[in-house]
């Protein structure tokens, strides 16, 4: 509950289909599609923190003047940061020419990121160091235009290593740390040869045809060509999500259906989501082709994704995340009696306000049901008072909990460090009737169990409940990812850490024991993709065992006050998000080969005491 989790990266990209001038006459400005990119990126901005970069094209320039700018930031505020150094400049050009912003001509030429061609991108740190050089878009330059490459995405690949052999390439330190770097190389490089053969005028659908099949992960990918030609794709599973929005002025595609609707005012069937396998490939012209570039394959998109990380605003995910509360709200109803008037609902943290909705909403359903059948048992036995006492009664709901300014915890010693964590959030008192009233709160995940047990149990237990009762949207997190979340070391998992305390509780280290040979085995026959060995550690419990022992885990020494744990079901998870049925993170189902690689070795670096990343 509120564990930091870095993740997926953002894309946004605008190619403008009209002169400059068009946009000056129309929407009144020429830094249209430049405005249009800031709200695409800062509408986006949920899904990466660490850093940003845009990338901009110019078509039509003469030859010996760039045509090819990128700007990067890691800055606290990253995409404020990019886009108010472009402002400058447009201050500055202003200085000497006040009316240079009503000469379309004249601003393409001075001011570089005027481009008919946009690509932005927001970065989570799930792979590589936080330094500016990790920021996408990467670039590859050439003096011939068409070999010009700018790239960004949003993905994870888990087969960099043997992506650099294919192309016979020693990569550098840079290149061995970002995975962005080996799929920039194997495009090029199948880039380099078309344009051999068709010089300036590639065809970029023959070069990710033959580049795409190469990459194990899952992703979203927009490219930018120095000759104008550009594309978006996405991965055969449909792992990492796209959208695109199409008229006669722009073609713009994004991570977050919301973010277009919002940033160019349209509605929900007016944005497209790029199906699996997919790509929009746009030529120098503006004239676009989707394409099948891979055959696609069962479709697996992450529905973590629709549960934590995507803006709420999108009108379909916020059905769902309602869903996913409401689906809850029977197992709680029986885990409290029923006591609806001994209980008080609230949520930590705001991502998970919706789901709290969703499960008040299957309480108000329960109440209103109990409230008819109390009212006809009556018959004409009742007061003005009584039946108004009745109909008044509400679902009991309150802000439990208030996250403060983030609290540096700069005191190295451990028991002072989970003092100050204990103060993130600040309780609300007065709320809870102390001994009385159980305490139920929702949020969207449990991953590490860390806060909930250092920060929110200690805060909880201050308002003396008679039990608190942790409910999460999503089911038990046993299983690492590698599509683009960062959650590759099963130590980290709590719903891990509860199966090993069970297997040593009951004396069944042994299945540790054939679970780590199996995986030296496969290793050593160079089999690690083939089988999910790990979910042999979690076969001998039911999941209420194991969410038994993690309420155990999240349990403080000293709070005495009962502490439950209820998850989400996989059944009702795919219920409520119907099309993102991919649930590696709780089944150890991947999608890929690579998925199975990395779990396997994930558990190796367990039982070898290795604190790295399983890819």
């Amino acid at each position: 509950m509120s564990d930091e989790i870095k993740h997926e990266c953002g894309l946004a990209y605008i190619r403008l289909r009209k002169p400059f001038s068009y946009y000056l006459q129309k929407h009144g400005t020429v830094t249209y599609g430049l405005n249009k990119l800031y709200l695409l990126m800062e509408k986006q901005h949920n899904r990466g923190q660490d850093g940003a970069g845009i990338a901009a094209v110019k078509l039509n320039t003469e030859p010996g003047n760039p045509f090819l700018h990128r700007m990067r930031s890691n800055a606290p505020q990253p995409i404020a940061d990019i886009f108010f150094k472009i402002g400058q400049e447009v201050q500055e050009l202003e200085k000497y020419q006040p009316d240079i912003k009503q000469h379309p001509g004249l601003m393409k030429g001075h001011l570089p990121f005027l481009g008919e061609l946009l690509l932005g991108h927001l970065r989570y740190g799930t792979q590589g160091k936080n330094n500016v050089e990790f920021c996408h878009p990467f670039i590859k330059r050439d003096l011939m235009p068409g070999k010009n490459l700018a790239l960004a995405g949003n993905f994870n690949l888990v087969n960099t290593d043997e992506l650099f052999d294919l192309i016979n390439m020693n990569p550098g330190d840079f290149q061995k740390q970002s995975d962005l770097a080996a799929m920039m190389e194997v495009i090029h490089h199948f880039l380099a040869k078309e344009d051999e053969l068709h010089p300036n005028a590639a065809d970029l659908k023959k070069v990710l045809q033959k580049a795409t099949p190469l990459f194990d992960g899952g992703y979203t990918i927009g490219g930018l060509l120095g000759n104008g030609s550009s594309f978006v794709m996405r991965d055969a599973h449909g792992i990492r999500p796209a959208y695109f929005y199409i008229n006669d002025e722009v073609i713009v595609a994004a991570s977050e259906r919301a973010a277009i609707r919002t940033t160019f005012n349209v509605g929900e069937n007016e944005v497209m989501e790029l199906m699996p396998g997919k790509a929009i490939i746009v030529d120098d012209a503006g004239n676009y082709s989707i394409e099948q570039i891979v055959e696609p394959k069962e479709r697996r998109a992450c529905s973590f994704e629709r549960i934590y990380f995507s803006r709420g605003s999108d009108e379909k995910i916020y059905r769902e995340r309602i869903a996913l509360g409401h689906h809850l709200s029977q197992t709680v109803l029986e885990r409290i009696n029923n006591d609806l008037k001994n209980t008080i609902f609230s949520y930590i943290p705001n991502t998970a306000e919706v789901a709290f909705y969703g499960l008040v909403k299957g309480m108000e359903e329960y109440l209103n049901k109990i409230k008819v059948e109390r009212i006809l048992s009556w018959g004409n036995d009742f007061t003005p008072d009584k039946l108004e006492e009745m109909i008044t009664r509400k679902i009991r709901q309150e802000k439990i909990a208030i996250k403060d300014v983030k609290l540096r915890t700069f005191i190295t010693e451990d028991a002072n460090r989970n003092e100050m964590v204990q103060h993130v959030y600040d309780v609300t008192y007065g709320t809870v009737r102390p001994g009385e009233d159980t305490l139920v709160v929702i949020d969207d995940s449990i991953v590490r169990g860390t806060t909930l047990k250092e920060s929110i149990v200690r805060m909880l237990a201050r308002l003396k409940p008679k039990k608190i009762i942790v409910v999460s949207s999503a089911p038990q997190i046993r299983y690492p990812d590698c599509y683009g979340i960062d959650m590759s070391k099963l130590g980290d998992f709590i719903a891990f850490r509860a199966a090993i305390a069970l297997l040593k509780e009951r004396n069944m280290e042994h299945v540790l024991t054939e679970v780590h040979e199996k995986i030296k085995e496969l290793a050593r026959a160079g089999q690690l993709h083939t089988e999910n060995v790990v979910r042999q550690v979690y076969k001998p419990f039911s999941t209420e065992e194991i969410s038994e022992k993690i309420a155990q885990l999240i349990t403080p020494a000293e709070i005495h006050i009962p502490v439950e744990v209820i998850y989400q079901t996989i059944e009702d998870l795919h219920d409520s998000c119907p099309t993102n049925t991919g649930d590696w993170y709780f089944t150890g189902n991947y999608p890929t080969p690579g998925g199975n690689k990395v779990v396997n070795k994930a558990f190796l670096n367990f039982i070898e005491g290795k604190n790295v990343r399983g890819y």
